[in-house]
């Protein structure tokens, strides 16, 4: 089938495909109706949702998910689309494909920006509707030598494309942010999410989307007189500041000036490169978190150390040879933080857990071995932090059928001791490391970090200015008394309660050699 002919078939329905009376009693749920029933739309109206398409397709639609509903309904944290799993898991209340984050059914395109690690140019033209590929599209990376010259490669076969390179000022770090900017004729909405743009990412591998509802533009006169108050808008452009000075950048930067944010409920938590001293020291990386969860985080009288903090990752750096350097003191304070004056005494720390895939996690997902290729944790790096095995809970994610999807996603959390509820979300390309999050150097003095990473902080608060914390649903599994719950909900993308390792379990190390067969069939030996 054709690009056209699929993406006729997939044409969102109209108002007038369904019957709907606009003169019905306005719905008393407003923006929170969770209703599927057409009758309840034949005896309701449902004002917000006049200007697009039917309601009933609103609740109903297959093919597309519309974010500025569903962010009345959760937190806007999805999942990637896998393939190769029951298709009750790809619903589109909890999952979405890159065609889907790209499709027309949310608008026109007009332009796009994408930040990334890896990119495959050709493949991600390919993911555009066939009407947006000659569209503007800024590729912004940090590849240098042989690696910029194969992305030069790819992007001159396509005018539209230009390329962006981040500079890179600290050696061994990366541009390792995932954004979008999708600007459309009548708004511009912005995605943070975990997956490269390379066609194995978006396949069977477990990734983690953030959608922002579409931002409207503002009037001229205002344009610049919100920054006060749109604290998303605010966090977003010092982050582009961080890359310098580019017209490439510049355009998007009017761009973003010159929309309302203020519907963002979420905040921007990103590293940038540099040695940071000041006040700078709290605009990036775990000082950031540390920050903001002071100002704005959960009540600690209430949240208190019973309370685990959960890091949820993809790659493990070098951390120190004691979790006294540097995880279970400067990291994990910045974790645990609150609002309320914070001591910093050993006995006031929570727990920590951490997940990160087993051998045999590795051995029997969907890709075999072949996924351990995304998991780097090196042989030379484990045997320095033996201390992590204490921490270490198995991958599971029965609750979203996606327990053998490798997790490619980056998570944390601080939940309950009987896992009923979040006091926070933090979604990020940032893995364990000292090179995503930071390190203080000089007594504190001043604050490293190398790579650039970007990710958005969920609390429940920016939903229900009275919520102390967010209600953790139980995805596919669970009944749908979820949808029914009030805000504000969110779902964790494994399984709780964690599942400790067993004893024959051993952390998943991409440079060792495994030679029992995988779920393909197939060995792993990178020692030849």
């Amino acid at each position: 089938m054709s690009d056209q002919a699929s993406s006729s078939s997939k044409r969102p329905a109209s108002p007038a495909d369904h019957e709907y009376k606009k003169e019905s009693p306005v719905c008393k749920y407003g923006e929170k109706c969770y209703r599927k029933n057409p009758q309840h739309f034949k005896d309701f109206s449902h004002p917000h949702l006049d200007h697009v398409e039917g309601p009933i397709a609103k609740r109903q639609k297959i093919d597309t998910l519309d974010t500025n509903n569903v962010c009345h309904q959760c937190t806007c944290f999805l999942v990637a689309k896998v393939t190769g799993i029951s298709s009750k898991y790809n619903t589109n209340n909890l999952s979405i494909s890159i065609k889907e984050i790209l499709s027309t059914a949310y608008g026109e395109l007009e332009a796009s920006a994408q930040f990334n690690y890896m990119f495959e140019i050709p493949w991600l033209m390919e993911q555009y509707p066939l009407e947006s590929r000659k569209k503007p599209l800024l590729i912004v990376h940090g590849d240098t030598g042989e690696r910029k010259g194969v992305l030069e490669t790819e992007a001159s076969a396509f005018e539209n494309v230009q390329l962006f390179q981040a500079q890179l000022s600290i050696s061994y770090g990366t541009h390792h942010s995932k954004m979008m900017f999708l600007l459309y004729k009548d708004g511009l909405r912005v995605v943070i999410h975990t997956a490269n743009l390379v066609e194995s990412d978006w396949n069977q591998k477990t990734q983690g989307v953030w959608m922002s509802p579409k931002f409207r533009r503002l009037d001229e006169s205002s344009a610049n007189d919100d920054l006060a108050e749109d604290r998303f808008k605010r966090d977003l452009l010092e982050y582009l500041d961080a890359y310098g000075t580019s017209d490439k950048l510049e355009i998007w930067k009017k761009e973003i000036k010159s929309h309302d944010m203020t519907e963002a409920k979420a905040r921007i938590i990103a590293s940038v490169p540099g040695r940071h001293t000041g006040m700078a020291k709290l605009k990036w990386g775990h000082l950031r978190l540390r920050s903001l969860l002071q100002q704005i985080g959960p009540d600690l009288s209430s949240v208190d150390g019973n309370w685990p903090v959960i890091g949820q990752f993809s790659s493990i750096g070098s951390l120190g040879s004691s979790e006294r350097t540097w995880l279970c003191t400067e990291w994990l304070q910045s974790l645990s933080s609150g609002r309320r004056k914070f001591t910093g005494a050993k006995d006031t720390l929570p727990s920590l857990k951490l997940v990160f895939p087993t051998v045999e996690n590795v051995r029997t997902s969907l890709e075999g071995y072949r996924a351990g290729g995304s998991l780097p944790y090196n042989d030379y790096n484990a045997k320095k932090q033996m201390y992590l095995l204490g921490l270490f809970h198995q991958w599971k994610s029965d609750n979203l059928g996606r327990t053998r999807a490798s997790p490619h996603i980056k998570s944390y959390a601080r939940i309950s001791p009987d896992n009923s509820r979040a006091a926070w979300f933090l979604l990020t390309s940032a893995n364990l490391s000292k090179a995503a999050w930071g390190v203080c150097e000089k007594n504190s003095s001043q604050f490293m970090i190398r790579s650039y990473e970007v990710g958005v902080l969920l609390l429940p608060r920016n939903y229900d200015a009275e919520a102390h914390s967010f209600k953790i649903a139980m995805g596919c599994s669970s009944t749908n008394d979820e949808a029914t719950q009030p805000l504000p909900w969110l779902y964790l993308p494994y399984d709780v309660p964690l599942t400790p390792y067993n004893a024959t379990d051993s952390p998943w190390i991409w440079d060792r050699n495994y030679v029992k067969e995988d779920s393909l069939s197939g060995i792993w030996m990178p020692r030849q």
